[in-house]
């Protein structure tokens, strides 16, 4: 697939012109389709199309089937293989479809439609398709397929049946030993149930026996003697079929080239009529060639666009005109528009019909492309530089047979640079003298393309009142982006746009003063002077929590204790977790320190470096600890309450 197609959409056409064809070979032809490049060619190409659309709208839709298979079936006969029941029958319905199709051509030879005379390539081969369908009905070999096999036939059905009267006669005279009252086949044996208890009485041979083991099948010995007889007839019928089999095969095998012919005119034809049911699909007409540089389409449309609300474009270019600088306000059509006109002329190229009412276009020698933001991320490549790497390649490529599109031209970097860019490279595409369309928004080009003999300006409309763009190109003249004049009927308010007037063109320019003057009228008397704030949501703010006041008990305070509101003193301070001990009246208990209120400091209450171990030790500890403080005492230990 070329990268030019994907860009101008080629390949959804080829998608759409692929589900008109039915053969595998037509619609990998279509896939494979891409603008040729001798004018003979192309006019051949279109002339076919042309007369495909005649033939249809005159005869109808051609009755062309899918034959694929047909040439596998043609080369296994040949190498002289027996072919199927299932596969003769397809050659015969092939062989068939193919008197259809002459008939359709024959009768289109009456409107002297040249692509008729295909008819004259057409063999339905009639012997050998009313053989093949004498011998072979309803998937097997028909009895009359020849006189030996309708004998041998005859012969089976007799000698079965005459095994069938033998069963049933000994079924009806012994039933009292019978389980059942008819007979059955089984493994190919005629024979009847008899209950396991009475076997010995009936001579014969067990075939078989029922699940439960209570039913024994007996071949009785008066039928058996027609079983190897029955067994002999049956291989001489498949060995008649298989002859039959064999002489249609060694049929298709000697007229297999003329199979393989009748395959390759169908093939070739449903990929014809394919081009004119996709012109019938979007009302196409055949285009013109001219010789000189040239492009004149009247109401051309994008040919994957609804035809009802597809806006009809006219264009020209040539005659002295090589280059076109289209401008005009975003979603203007100014994309569609260039694209309408590049893929008209490769489908033209391509031998299809193109959707306008009428073309005159030249043959280009290549289509070069840059549309689209181009951004490439897996090459780190910026919008810019994807411009100016297709742009390059396009430079390279580029010469007088060329058909140059070109999107949004100099866009993707500084402004004033990427004007400067854009002007050298319509500069370059003039020097080549190929035709080229360019879509930009740069005064400065404008300005360019007045001055350049061979390039001219184009617009597209907008209804300024309503604000919807037109979709018409006006050829020769300039457009405007309309930003301005959109911003200001949208409500932007006047000072916002002069300042952006000013900053855009000076205030000292006569584009200034253009501007300004425009923009008066740009602005409806509604228009507020100042922007009204509308609503916004607010953040909710964590608020930040408020450090709380520590309240810190020492050893000795005088506290009450929630909720016995009993008073105790704090005998060791608070730990980690805030949970400190406190004396009670004959007890000590550990308690949070949220569940006590200080009553009293100890500063207040005892002297600096009291010591406390005589409010909160007991006597024996004290006297240890007095001792062990003067010398080492052996086997003593200070133990402390709980």
């Amino acid at each position: 697939m070329y990268q030019e197609e994907v860009i101008l959409e080629f390949d959804k056409v080829k998608n759409i012109w692929a589900q008109c064809a039915l053969t595998q070979y037509a619609k990998t032809a279509i896939q494979n389709t891409h603008p040729f490049l001798s004018e003979l060619e192309v006019e051949a190409k279109i002339n076919e199309t042309t007369q495909a659309r005649d033939l249809m709208e005159k005869c109808g839709t051609p009755p062309i089937p899918s034959p694929d298979g047909i040439g596998e079936i043609v080369r296994t006969a040949q190498k002289g293989q027996c072919l199927s029941i299932g596969e003769l029958e397809n050659t015969a319905q092939m062989l068939t479809a193919v008197q259809r199709l002459k008939d359709y051509l024959a009768k289109g030879r009456n409107y002297e439609i040249p692509l008729a005379y295909y008819e004259e390539n057409l063999n339905p081969l009639e012997s050998i398709k009313e053989q093949i369908r004498s011998q072979i009905w309803n998937e097997q070999v028909a009895d009359n397929a020849s006189d030996l096999l309708k004998k041998l036939r005859n012969e089976i059905l007799h000698t079965e049946s005459k095994m069938r009267e033998k069963a049933d006669s000994i079924l009806r005279s012994q039933k009292e030993y019978m389980s059942d009252s008819f007979s059955t086949f089984r493994n190919g044996h005629i024979c009847i149930p008899v209950k396991k208890e009475y076997k010995f009485r009936i001579s014969g041979i067990v075939i078989d026996k029922s699940a439960t083991g209570s039913t024994l099948f007996i071949e009785p010995s008066a039928s058996g003697k027609y079983y190897e007889e029955l067994q002999e007839l049956k291989i001489d019928e498949e060995n008649e079929v298989r002859r039959i089999l064999y002489t249609l095969t060694a049929l298709i095998a000697d007229h297999g080239e003329i199979i393989m012919q009748n395959i390759c005119c169908m093939e070739k034809l449903d990929f014809i009529f394919s081009k004119g049911k996709l012109s019938l699909a979007y009302d196409g007409i055949a285009p013109k060639l001219l010789r000189q540089r040239c492009i004149r389409l009247q109401n051309a449309r994008h040919p994957l666009m609804d035809q009802s609300i597809c806006v009809p474009l006219q264009f020209s270019i040539g005659n002295g005109i090589n280059g076109i600088v289209i401008t005009g306000p975003n979603t203007g059509g100014k994309t569609v528009a260039i694209k309408t006109v590049a893929l008209n002329c490769m489908m033209a190229q391509c031998g299809l019909h193109v959707a306008c009412e009428s073309a005159e276009l030249c043959m280009s020698s290549n289509y070069l492309c840059d549309i689209g933001d181009g951004q490439n991320l897996s090459e780190n490549l910026s919008t810019f530089s994807a411009h100016i790497t297709n742009i390059l390649t396009i430079l390279k490529r580029v010469n007088k047979d060329s058909l140059v599109i070109l999107d949004e031209l100099g866009s993707g970097t500084d402004p004033a640079e990427g004007m400067g860019i854009a002007i050298a490279i319509l500069d370059e595409l003039k020097k080549s003298g190929a035709l080229f369309l360019a879509t930009t928004h740069y005064p400065e080009v404008k300005s360019y393309a007045e001055k350049e003999a061979s390039i001219v300006n184009a617009r597209m409309t907008f209804d300024k009142e309503n604000l919807k763009p037109l979709y018409h190109m006006v050829i020769g003249e300039a457009g405007e982006s309309c930003a301005f004049y959109i911003a200001g009927r949208l409500g932007m308010p006047a000072h916002i746009l002069k300042r952006a007037a000013m900053e855009a063109y000076g205030r000292e320019s006569s584009a200034w003063q253009l501007t300004e003057n425009n923009l008066l009228d740009a602005i409806p008397d509604s228009a507020p002077k100042e922007l009204k704030k509308e609503y916004a949501p607010l953040i909710v703010r964590k608020k930040t929590p408020k450090a709380k006041a520590q309240i810190s008990f020492r050893r000795g305070d005088s506290v009450m204790v929630y909720p016995d509101k009993k008073v105790g003193i704090v005998c060791e301070t608070a730990n980690e977790k805030g949970t400190l001990r406190v004396q009670l009246p004959n007890k000590k208990i550990w308690i949070n320190h949220k569940r006590l209120k200080l009553l009293v400091a100890a500063d207040e209450l005892y002297p600096q470096d009291y010591d406390f171990s005589i409010i909160f030790d007991t006597v024996a500890n004290r006297k240890l600890r007095h001792q062990m403080e003067r010398k080492y005492v052996e086997g003593k230990d200070i133990i402390y309450e709980e």
